[in-house]
């Protein structure tokens, strides 16, 4: 009995029929820590685009909210974990390869694996999380009303961007922001043109460069050397899974460095207003959680925003760069070392 079907109940025939048979990879019957019931046995297809922390962060807690609702791996629940390395090629392959297992529901963690995995079915549940613009990337028709197999949480709060450049224009005199993206990711082009209307309000120009694949990443930062006062990188897949090579040649070179997230900054990044993608797997896979107990179905439940939007900074990352740190920040935000 697939999960994502209507709950009908399972009769004692049908019970010893599975007992007798055997199981399946997706839906096996397995005795409880309490001995002679029987529950219900989950697969979940994991689809990741690449392996970055980030990404990493929002699948632990996917999982952890799963847990918590009863849906425990290694007992109740396998993940069929699959990464496409990048490659897009490789994301369709691996949904269709979910699709073909009859998973019972799918975790696709960014824009480009939520794409391939709705382009492969439109039965199966799909939680998406790590998506900038789930309508940009025609995931959902709104946020209020997602799709008949579709929702998830996204990676972008509204005032994300707008506080990061308001920030920025107050406190550094910057003429020129760098931008370093994949323009072949619908998740970041959506971030550059926030981010480019947000510079124009401020006064400020936009430099940016394409890159369309992480070797590519360093070449493009150093070409912004001496044309900008400031980098920023929104959450682009490529360039975040490359991002020691942006933060490098923003250390040897004096330039302030901003990030669309909490990992970055983590990682060597100077700031960013953001929250913790932890948080945004965790809040998917208490959707998840609903769907596979069949309280809620994927239209049922909206797309949500990123909760604790907040300033976080670096100030290690500050030493490196040659940023002075003025007390008054400390109050607007916290540090890590």
């Amino acid at each position: 009995m697939k999960s994502w079907k209507k709950w009908i109940g399972i009769s004692l025939v049908s019970v010893m029929a599975l007992t007798g048979c055997g199981t399946n990879s997706t839906s096996s019957n397995t005795e409880n820590s309490k001995g002679g019931e029987a529950e219900e046995s989950y697969t979940i297809g994991v689809t990741q685009i690449v392996e970055h922390p980030s990404l990493d962060a929002a699948f632990e807690g996917f999982k952890m909210a799963l847990e918590e609702n009863g849906f425990k791996e290694g007992d109740n629940v396998t993940y069929d974990v699959q990464n496409a390395q990048n490659d897009m090629n490789n994301s369709n392959t691996i949904a269709q390869n979910l699709v073909g297992d009859e998973v019972d529901l799918i975790f696709a963690n960014s824009t480009p694996s939520a794409q391939s995995a709705l382009n492969a079915t439109s039965e199966i549940p799909i939680i998406f999380t790590s998506v900038t613009d789930p309508v940009g990337a025609k995931l959902v028709e709104s946020f209020e009303n997602p799709g008949d197999n579709i929702t998830g949480t996204t990676d972008t709060h509204p005032e994300a961007i707008p506080k990061t450049i308001e920030f920025i224009a107050n406190e550094f005199e910057a003429k020129n922001v760098g931008l370093i993206y994949n323009a072949g990711e619908q998740n970041s082009v959506a971030q550059v043109e926030i981010v480019k209307e947000a510079l124009t309000s401020k006064g400020m120009k936009a430099v940016e460069k394409s890159v369309s694949t992480s070797a590519e990443v360093k070449q493009a930062t150093e070409a912004l050397v001496g044309k900008v006062d400031v980098i920023y990188i929104a959450t682009d897949n490529t360039v975040v899974s490359a991002l020691e090579s942006v933060i490098s040649v923003a250390n040897d070179k004096d330039i302030p460095m901003f990030a669309g997230e909490f990992d970055s900054v983590n990682r060597g990044a100077f700031a960013a207003y953001g929250f913790d993608y932890k948080d945004i797997g965790y809040e998917a896979g208490q959707m998840a959680a609903k769907i596979l107990k069949g309280e809620e179905t994927t239209a049922e439940l909206p797309v949500q925003y990123p909760q604790n939007l907040k300033l976080k900074m670096n100030k290690k990352a500050a030493e490196e760069m040659d940023i002075e740190v003025k007390p008054e920040w400390e109050e607007m935000g916290e540090y890590t070392e």
